[in-house]
């Protein structure tokens, strides 16, 4: 299709001034690889006024400094007047809520419906914002991008949905996530006062990712005497995070249990690494990046049989009821006993994480924003 001139392309990345992971891990590595693979359109990055970050990546990356926060009650209307200086062509926003205006066609990105299965695992606040803005969301954008098959089924039977207005876009792994030299591994896990052999959580804490769980399935194997390695959880604070110390205090675990925060992301290779394994048991995961990001470093992973996990994750993970410790305990035990499983999940890892690149992210969502910016152009 032939547009006149390039097309100016925004994305909101605003929520990377506020929160580390999930999304906020898909637009640090979205942006890049579309500026990459398209050096002819104009993007414009919103990001919020208290983003450190001054300048983009890539020279088709522009900054622009917007002060509506994310998830504000009037952000729909407040947003769109910030961005209708702008003469978008199109608005991709990742974190699903479009303005009500301000672009010429809106795209989202839904990464999953916990908030649907799970509203107990929100606080009131955002259980009220997000249940209020979804519906309205899905049907003001022009297309909706989702991060897997998992989550496009939820939106045609949660939401009514039309499948013809959803693509699947699966994220990808970063070329630093790989099996690397034991030197290379100790000389970071020295920097955080850790040892190989550990059991690893990574993500955000926060009540779908079932560490109350977890904590449970790894004190049932230490009063079996099944283990001695501790359990590091690495990750950010969420929201309702407060339960999680609470269970490690009545757990009688804080001499097994360390918490490590905000590492950097050219650290987390060596502690994906230097893990024995990596649990994710999580009650619901719209994709799960740090089961594909462990695989790709040839480390175990253990999954729960919920949303998205097994068709991420597939047969190169083991996976368990997040419902049942004992079940979690068990899958555990199994990887820690089993030295010809162990070394099948080691050599499965990287092959199956291969597949998953953030170039072929960037071309598929390419493709969407094409499309759907041609509806206009036509």
């Amino acid at each position: 299709m032939a547009f006149n001139g390039p097309m100016r392309i925004g994305i909101d990345a605003r929520i990377l001034a506020y929160r580390r992971g999930g999304i906020s891990n898909y637009i640090r590595y979205l942006l890049p690889a579309l500026a990459t693979l398209d050096p002819e359109t104009d993007y414009r990055v919103l990001r919020h006024r208290r983003d450190r970050t001054r300048t983009e990546a890539r020279p088709n990356l522009h900054r622009v400094t917007v002060w509506t926060p994310c998830h504000h009650r009037l952000e729909r209307w407040a947003l769109g007047v910030e961005i209708a200086r702008l003469h978008l062509d199109l608005l991709h926003s990742p974190d699903f809520i479009p303005p009500a205006f301000g672009a010429r066609r809106f795209i989202i990105t839904v990464h999953d419906l916990n908030f649907l299965y799970y509203p107990q695992f929100l606080t009131p606040e955002s259980r009220r914002y997000y249940h209020d803005q979804i519906a309205w969301a899905v049907a003001r954008a022009d297309h909706i991008l989702t991060v897997s098959e998992t989550t496009r089924a939820d939106l045609i039977r949660l939401l009514g949905v039309s499948p013809t207005k959803i693509t699947v876009t699966y994220e990808g792994v970063a070329p630093i996530f790989r099996p690397m030299p034991p030197t290379l591994i100790k000389e970071t896990l020295a920097r955080y006062h850790l040892s190989p052999g550990y059991l690893l959580f990574v993500g955000t804490l926060e009540p779908r990712k079932n560490l109350p769980g977890l904590l449970a399935a790894y004190r049932l194997l230490l009063d079996q005497g099944a283990i001695q390695s501790p359990l590091v959880i690495v990750g950010g604070k969420g929201w309702l995070y407060e339960d999680i110390y609470t269970c490690v205090r009545a757990l009688w675990l804080e001499p097994h249990v360390r918490f490590v925060y905000e590492v950097p992301d050219e650290d987390l290779p060596a502690i994906y690494n230097g893990a024995a394994l990596l649990a994710m048991p999580s009650y619901y995961e719209g994709f799960g990046l740090p089961a594909l990001e462990a695989l790709a470093c040839g480390t175990p992973v253990i999954i729960s049989d919920r949303g998205s996990l097994p068709e991420v994750a597939g047969a190169a993970a083991v996976t368990v009821n997040p419902d049942d410790p004992e079940d979690i305990a068990a899958g555990i035990a199994r990887v820690l006993n089993d030295s010809d499983l162990q070394a099948a999940l080691r050599a499965a890892g990287p092959a199956h994480a291969a597949a998953f690149t953030w170039e072929q992210t960037a071309q598929r969502t390419l493709q969407v924003y094409r499309q759907v910016a041609g509806q206009w152009f036509a």
